[in-house]
């Protein structure tokens, strides 16, 4: 059996893959775990036998988390400074605290929700669908 390249044109609903990117769950079926370990990503999907290796997820999970978690945190540390005036090591320690916290939280879910994405607008190979075919 040779395998065949079939494209298709068929909408893929952005808002769900995403959402289920973000639990870390296939964008397809939304049941089977997209990731094998912390951030290293299934060639397959176990349940329906998506294809997720086409991803492009390189560095940008990490620039969007750095992100998010800077601009959620800096307010909060001159807040914090203002208003009890603690040490400067004391707030240095505990700010990076929760930002390391925060970021391992936010990282593999970024990266499933940018490969969900990635998925639902057909990019970097999600477009095709594979049929096995019969050798001629």
């Amino acid at each position: 059996m040779t395998e065949q390249t079939v494209p298709t044109n068929a909408e893929r609903p952005v808002k769900p893959a995403i959402f289920r990117g973000w639990r870390r769950l296939c964008p397809n079926c939304g049941s089977g775990p997209m990731f094998k370990s912390y951030l290293s990503v299934r060639d397959t999907c176990p349940v329906c036998s998506e294809e997720l290796f086409h991803h492009r997820a390189d560095d940008g999970p990490a620039y969007i988390t750095i992100l998010i978690a800077g601009h959620l945190l800096a307010p909060l540390m001159l807040i914090a400074f203002e208003a009890f005036r603690p040490d400067p090591i004391v707030l240095s320690l505990v700010f990076i605290l929760f930002f390391v916290t925060l970021a391992l939280f936010l990282l593999p879910r970024i990266k499933g929700g940018l490969i969900a994405l990635q998925w639902a607008k057909r990019m970097h190979g999600f477009g095709t669908e594979r049929s096995h075919a019969p050798a001629e």
